[in-house]
């Protein structure tokens, strides 16, 4: 299952969007309005739950400076990537697009689909409005 934003485009520098996502400390104030638990765990570890939804624990797994973030589950049986890519637009600014990539077999993936839509779309709206 593969799920895209759409492109945002942020009036900061290509670093300065990096070195905020990067800071997972940050992502509390980019989770959706749903969202019942957040905890930073480590430096590049959180722990949330979306209300109605179990608690997933997400961890860095891949870091290219101030182009990729990439972010994984730390249980095995949840088996997906969301990558935050970042780009340099005209005039020093930035476009970021976040695309989630999940092996789930049909039926889960048919329940999840919407949530997850959600969960991609809102986080990204929130780094508009807030970065």
């Amino acid at each position: 299952m593969k799920i895209e934003s759409a492109e945002i485009f942020i009036d900061k520098p290509q670093v300065d969007v990096f070195e905020f996502l990067k800071d997972f400390k940050n992502f509390e104030t980019l989770m959706p309005n749903n969202t019942s638990k957040f905890e930073l765990l480590t430096s590049d570890k959180f722990i949330f739950s979306l209300k109605g939804m179990p608690e997933i624990i997400l961890i860095k797994t891949f870091e290219k400076p101030y182009e990729l973030i990439t972010l994984g589950s730390e249980k095995d049986n949840l088996d997906f990537v969301l990558e935050i890519q970042i780009k340099t637009s005209e005039n020093r600014k930035s476009l970021v697009r976040l695309n989630f990539e999940g092996n789930f077999n049909p039926i889960m993936a048919t329940m999840i689909k919407k949530p997850i839509s959600n969960f991609v779309n809102s986080i990204a709206e929130n780094i508009s409005n807030t970065i």
